[in-house]
């Protein structure tokens, strides 16, 4: 996980405004090499039950399975009837992967690491391009090192360059109305302090030699370029050398972004505030089309022909919007419109087939529905007593993540039938 760390202030005892100084609690980083730590963040091993569900990413006769955080389970899916794992790829600290003519790319703690999976069952590592994504961070933290509560945070002699934070260690000081001065900036109005510890919660494919993800992907590849959604940005990569992508500027986006799918030369952006469009038709350069804004809610979106669906999930940590589907009229690209709006549960990704739609409405299930009329979306099937979270839709079947559980299903003339599922604990 990346986080911004500021000196910070989170609260003092009752004798604070004692001139001989109180007792407060002070967290101190405890350090690994930087290299080091990278390094040891990226491996392949033998398979391992998963421990939190992802995303999904489909390849050839291959599924890769995100454990958040912790890297990809890797399944082979030549026989969708009876899936079976082949590998883990250790990749801690990342979100996302892509791949295109047996290269994978990966984001891990900042850095795009490239592998060489043309030999599946001896994966490569190629290449590590440093602090090539998530530029804003000036520091690396362990994925599952936990935030600490104290009242400040001393980040004296940490050196962000050379050093990784993989704990903290926490120990009550008396500190002086000077010491908190001149050390952590208290009482100088001078001095911008922050919560260090409000760190973030965190189609078929377009040719043969290029994967599928689905809709809450990060990493999306179009023909020779690689776009990474971050916080705020675009991090875009011309990887028509494979081995030796080059790093292109980075496009700022006008609020959180979390999600990229394009439509041709139209690259379409959720984000936590609304849906952002931008052209690609010179693809270095990606370019400001126009936005679609909503409440704040979690955006994943998918787009066919004139209309773009947004499935938004306004609880929790999300924000503070109504849960449903959105439907946008993105017929005139530089004025999108709101078409209609179906009120979800709590919906997560969402893909299409021909005229049906699949939505994963997290606890209450995937639902299917007739997209033929958008104001009049028909549910034709829903899949209830299970946890979903994003889908793919291939040519011949749809695959789904839920809890743990890789599900798979077949299409029909007018709905899908379960085919397989597949166990990861």
């Amino acid at each position: 996980m990346w986080v911004i760390a500021v000196l910070a202030f989170v609260g003092c005892t009752d004798d604070k405004d004692d001139a001989q100084g109180g007792e407060y609690l002070v967290a101190t980083p405890i350090t690994a090499d930087l290299k080091e730590f990278k390094e040891e963040a990226v491996a392949v091993t033998e398979p391992i039950p998963i421990k939190e569900s992802g995303k999904i990413y489909a390849y050839k006769d291959y599924v890769f399975v995100n454990d958040v955080n912790r890297g990809f389970h890797v399944i082979d899916n030549s026989n969708p009837v009876s899936p079976h794992a082949i590998s883990f790829i250790k990749l801690e600290g990342n979100y996302d992967i892509s791949i295109k003519n047996d290269h994978l790319y990966a984001d891990s703690y900042g850095d795009l690491v490239i592998m060489d999976i043309s030999d599946i069952n001896a994966i490569k590592m190629v290449k590590r391009m440093e602090g090539a994504i998530y530029q804003q961070f000036w520091c690396t933290v362990g994925f599952d090192v936990d935030w600490p509560q104290a009242d400040f945070y001393d980040y004296e002699g940490f050196d962000a360059s050379k050093e990784a934070i993989v704990g903290w260690e926490v120990k009550s000081q008396r500190l002086s109305e000077e010491e908190l001065q001149d050390k952590y900036g208290v009482g100088d109005p001078n001095i911008d302090i922050a919560l260090s510890n409000t760190s973030s919660e965190s189609a078929t494919p377009s040719s043969s030699d290029t994967g599928q993800g689905g809709s809450l992907a990060r990493f999306k590849i179009v023909d020779d370029y690689l776009y990474a959604v971050e916080w705020s940005s675009i991090s875009v990569f011309d990887i028509s050398d494979l081995s030796d992508p080059k790093t292109l500027d980075d496009v700022y986006v006008n609020g959180a972004i979390e999600t990229i799918y394009n439509q041709g030369d139209i690259l379409f952006v959720g984000g936590a505030q609304g849906m952002y469009i931008y052209d690609i038709s010179s693809p270095d350069k990606p370019k400001y089309v126009s936005e679609f804004v909503h409440g704040t809610a979690c955006d994943p979106v998918v787009v066919d022909g004139d209309y773009a669906f947004v499935t938004l999930r306004g609880e929790n940590s999300c924000g503070n919007t109504e849960s449903g589907l959105y439907i946008v009229d993105v017929s005139n690209l530089t004025s999108p419109e709101l078409e209609r709006f179906y009120p979800l549960e709590g919906p997560y990704g969402i893909g299409f087939k021909d005229s049906l739609l699949f939505v994963c409405d997290g606890d209450d299930g995937l639902k299917v529905y007739d997209k033929t009329d958008v104001n009049d979306l028909k549910l034709i099937s829903h899949f209830k007593d299970i946890v979903t979270y994003d889908v793919i839709p291939l040519e011949k079947s749809l695959l789904m993540i839920g809890d743990k559980v890789l599900y798979q299903y077949v299409y029909l003339n007018d709905s899908i039938r379960l085919l397989s599922t597949f166990d990861l604990k």
